[in-house]
């Protein structure tokens, strides 16, 4: 076993199951293991580098923010927190943002911001707010949010579970406002469900949503952690169809691959609700994290990365649709934000996953029978052609060890 694998299999939880590769070094798509194998990185760390790995703008911003000041904590001022705030609203059309570390942390504040707009604006009674989400959903992993998972293992062995969620089918509109009663809060949704195998809601869906949510006043929360900051073609997936959410929750790429930074957005009168001592994070909106996150906003609006996603997003498809195999069940996606769901009943989607790794892939599988693509979005056509060639190659070698069997 390699020494790096068998170092952290001895040590660290068992909470991941990887793909056997030990990774040194990441430049733009590309990706190096200590073998020295170069990779395609068609994953971009569930769309945390979206600007491509070590971006020598975000890397200079890094070293040079590191050098004078990391961080001093909430307890006081710093010089980047308002420009990063600033931007990230105005990029939003949001009135105001709290800073947060990971997705996960991101959620929990949106949940609270609900419930105390519930009882403090809506007038809810105490302790009786709801909050509806949707089935298949990933919002992360902390013990309020896989109670409301209706993935069995995210909850195995770690209940009790908080109370007042309710779930409804995803894509169905209908099934909110039945679900809609006077102790509802808010509607927490996913644009696009990217944990669940990139499942696309109907179209119009998420228009419907937001008219169903004015129209009871309910709070419109979306969760763009994955499919925000250009993933899907445009800035926001909301942005599809015209959406404006109430509350708005970023992470992933909002930390230019290089730093774990996040943030929940909202209108204003939801986020004066919060007086100091309700919330807050020692790490949260530091000096560096705020830094490489206004240069990674910056970076993404300059270099035109939504755009880019759109274009190339619709190629990847196209080129995609071309492959006839009788491996591929169904292709999905938005962006460069693509699944390709894999016929269970002729193999599993991690074999494809580890054969794509032999030929200089990586990728990872999702639920089993999904192959996620999602690379950085400074791919080019050239670099997504590589690709599609070496997963033609890949499934049909496949179809040929089947059809010897």
């Amino acid at each position: 076993m390699n020494k790096s694998i068998e170092l952290e299999s001895k040590y660290g939880a068992h909470n991941y199951h990887p793909l056997p590769v030990v990774l040194t070094r990441g430049e733009g798509v590309y990706l190096w293991d200590d073998a020295g194998n170069k990779y395609l990185d068609m994953m971009s760390a569930y769309s945390a580098v979206s600007h491509g790995h070590a971006h020598p703008r975000l890397v200079k911003t890094l070293t040079e923010q590191a050098a004078k000041l990391a961080v001093c904590s909430r307890a006081f001022h710093s010089e980047k927190l308002g420009a990063f705030l600033k931007r990230v609203c105005e990029l939003t059309g949001m009135d105001m943002a709290l800073p947060m570390n990971t997705g996960a942390e991101a959620v929990e504040t949106a949940l609270k911001a609900a419930r105390k707009w519930a009882y403090k604006v809506k007038g809810v009674a105490a302790d009786k707010a709801e909050i509806i989400v949707c089935s298949g959903n990933f919002h992360g992993r902390t013990i309020a949010i896989v109670g409301m998972s209706s993935e069995a293992q995210y909850k195995d062995g770690f209940g009790p579970f908080p109370a007042g969620f309710k779930t409804i089918p995803y894509g169905d509109a209908d099934a909110l406002e039945k679900a809609i009663g006077p102790n509802t809060a808010a509607f927490l949704v996913e644009p696009i469900q990217g944990e669940a195998g990139i499942v696309m809601p109907p179209a119009g869906y998420l228009k419907k949503c937001a008219d169903i949510c004015r129209k009871h006043n309910v709070l419109l929360i979306a969760d763009e952690i994955q499919t925000g900051l250009g993933r899907t073609g445009a800035l926001l997936a909301c942005e599809h169809e015209g959406v404006k959410p109430d509350g708005l929750i970023l992470g992933k790429a909002l930390g230019g691959g290089l730093l774990p930074v996040s943030a929940f957005l909202a209108r204003r009168d939801v986020m004066l609700l919060f007086t100091p001592g309700d919330h807050g994070s020692t790490f949260g909106g530091n000096p560096l994290a705020a830094a490489v996150g206004l240069e990674a906003l910056n970076v993404l609006v300059e270099e035109k990365l939504a755009a880019r996603s759109a274009e190339l997003g619709s190629y990847l498809l196209e080129k995609l649709a071309t492959l006839k195999s009788p491996f591929i069940k169904s292709l999905r996606g938005k962006g460069l934000f693509v699944g390709i769901e894999i016929d269970p009943h002729r193999a599993p989607a991690r074999e494809v996953c580890e054969r794509l790794m032999a030929q200089g892939i990586l990728s990872k599988e999702t639920h089993a029978t999904v192959v996620r693509l999602a690379p950085p979005l400074v791919v080019t056509r050239e670099q997504l052609d590589w690709a599609v060639e070496r997963i033609a190659l890949v499934l049909k070698e496949m179809g040929e060890l089947k059809a010897a069997s």
